[in-house]
C-alpha cells in the first residue's frame, strides 16, 4: 500500500540537500565552536556562516540578533520568560491570543500562577484578532504582547505589522511565534516591528531539535540556561553545528523565488482537495480563513457529521496521514482550543474536523488521491449511519 503524508504542520521530512549538508558536517567538522584550535575554528566558521544566512532570511539588522535554540518551544519560552524577568519593574500585564501554540499558552498559565495578569484576545471565525481589541487591552503596565504570525491549526495570518506599528510608542515588548510561517511566508522583522521572533527547523524540511530566536538589538534578554558563554552569553550549551547547518540549508533552499514557487504549489494542492470534495458532493466547510487568506500549507475542514477520530483512523488505514489538530496535543481527548476559540465549545466543528497540511514532498496527484480518500470515508460512514 502506498502511504501519503499530509501532516506537514506537525513536522516535515528533511530534504535531500539538508541531509547532504548535515552529513558533510557530521563526517568532517566535529569540532567544538568554542575551541580556539583549527577544528574549533572550522566549526565556528560554519556557525558564523549559518547565522548570517538565517539573519538575511528575515532581514535582521545583524547576525548577532540570531540566537540558536533547540526549537520553537525553547524560543517561545526564552522570549516570554526573559521579558518578564527583564521588565517586571515596568508592570505585570501581558497580552496574547486564545489560539497560540501550547508553548506560549502554557507559559502564560505558568506566569499567571506567579502573579502576572494575562489578557487572551478572542478571534473571529476566520481566526483573526481585532486590532481594536488589542488597543483596548493595552495598559500602561503592559510589558509583553505575544501574537503568532500564522496559526498551526487553521492557517490564519495575524496582522503582525499593524500590531508592530501600534506598539511603536508603547513600552511593551513584541514577540511573534513564526514557526508555521517561516518556511512559506516572506518575513521582514524590520517591517513587522517585532522585538522577538521564534523559528523551528523541522517545519521547513530541516532537522528537529534546532531553531532560533530573533532578538532585536537593544532589547533586554535574560538567559535562563546557564553554564557557558555560547551565543554571546545568551544561551549556554555547545552549539549543535550539524543541526544549525541543516537549518541554514533549509532556509537557503527556500529563499526568494523558491519560496514563492512553493507557495503556489501548496495553494494548488489545497485547491485540488477542495475541488475533489466538491465534485464528490461531500458536505464540508473550511474552518478559518478562505484559502487565499490562509497560510498556504494548512487546510482545516469540517467534515459534517463525521467524527474526527473515525476519519483519522480510516484515512490511516487507506494510507493517508493527516491530523485532527496540533501535534503537541496528540493523544489528548481534549478538543482543539483553536476551534473552540473560533466556534465555541458546543460547535460540531470541534469534533468533526481534519487538519490537512502540505509540503514539498506532496504533489497535485497525491492531493487528488487525498480528496478521493476523504470523500470515500465520509460517504461510507454517513451511509452506514443512515442505514442504522
Amino acid at each position: 500500500m502506498t502511504h501519503y503524508y499530509f501532516d506537514n504542520a506537525a513536522t516535515t521530512p528533511m530534504s535531500s540537500s539538508v541531509v547532504a549538508a548535515m552529513t558533510e558536517v557530521l563526517q568532517h567538522s566535529f569540532g567544538n565552536a568554542s575551541s580556539t584550535h583549527y577544528f574549533g575554528r572550522q566549526a565556528h566558521h560554519l556557525l558564523d556562516q549559518s547565522r548570517q544566512t538565517l539573519a538575511t532570511s528575515i532581514h535582521a539588522a545583524s547576525p548577532e540578533e540570531i540566537i540558536f535554540t533547540s526549537g520553537g518551544t525553547e524560543s517561545d519560552n526564552t522570549a516570554i520568560l526573559s521579558t518578564v524577568r527583564a521588565y517586571s519593574d515596568r508592570g505585570h500585564h501581558i497580552i496574547t491570543t486564545a489560539i497560540e501554540h501550547p508553548a506560549v499558552l502554557q507559559t502564560m498559565a505558568y506566569l499567571e500562577q506567579h502573579g502576572y495578569e494575562v489578557t487572551y484576545l478572542p478571534v473571529d471565525q476566520q481566526g483573526q484578532i481585532s486590532l481594536a481589541d488589542l488597543q483596548a487591552a493595552l495598559r500602561p503596565d503592559t510589558i509583553l504582547v505575544s501574537v503568532m504570525l500564522a496559526n498551526n491549526e487553521v492557517g490564519s495570518i495575524e496582522p503582525i505589522a499593524e500590531i508592530g506599528r501600534l506598539l511603536a510608542d508603547h513600552q511593551a515588548i513584541f514577540h511573534t511565534d513564526a514557526v508555521q510561517a517561516y518556511g512559506v511566508l516572506n518575513i521582514d522583522v524590520q517591517e513587522l516591528g517585532v522585538d522577538f521572533l521564534s523559528i523551528s527547523g523541522h517545519k521547513l524540511h530541516g532537522p528537529k531539535g534546532i531553531g532560533f530566536l530573533y532578538a532585536r538589538t537593544g532589547v533586554k534578554l535574560v538567559p535562563f540556561m546557564r553554564g557557558g558563554e555560547q551565543e554571546h552569553k545568551r544561551r549556554a550549551g555547545t552549539e549543535n553545528i550539524p543541526g544549525i547547518v541543516g537549518l541554514a540549508q533549509a532556509a537557503h533552499d527556500l529563499a526568494g523565488q523558491e519560496k514563492a514557487k512553493k507557495r503556489r504549489q501548496l495553494f494548488a494542492m489545497k485547491q485540488e482537495v477542495i475541488n475533489v470534495l466538491t465534485a464528490e458532493q461531500v458536505d464540508f466547510a473550511i474552518n478559518g480563513p478562505d484559502l487565499a487568506d490562509a497560510a498556504p500549507h494548512v487546510l482545516n475542514i469540517w467534515l459534517k457529521g463525521v467524527p474526527t477520530e473515525l476519519a483519522l483512523m480510516n484515512l490511516d488505514l487507506r494510507g493517508f496521514a493527516v491530523s485532527g489538530g496540533s501535534a503537541c496535543t496528540a493523544g489528548s481527548l481534549e478538543p482543539s482550543h483553536v476551534l473552540i476559540a473560533l466556534f465555541g465549545e458546543q460547535a460540531p466543528q470541534i469534533r468533526e474536523s481534519l487538519r490537512l497540511s502540505f509540503g514539498s514532498e506532496n504533489d497535485l496527484a497525491s492531493a487528488h488521491q487525498l480528496g478521493l480518500a476523504i470523500s470515500a470515508v465520509a460517504h461510507d460512514y454517513l451511509q452506514k449511519k443512515s442505514a442504522d
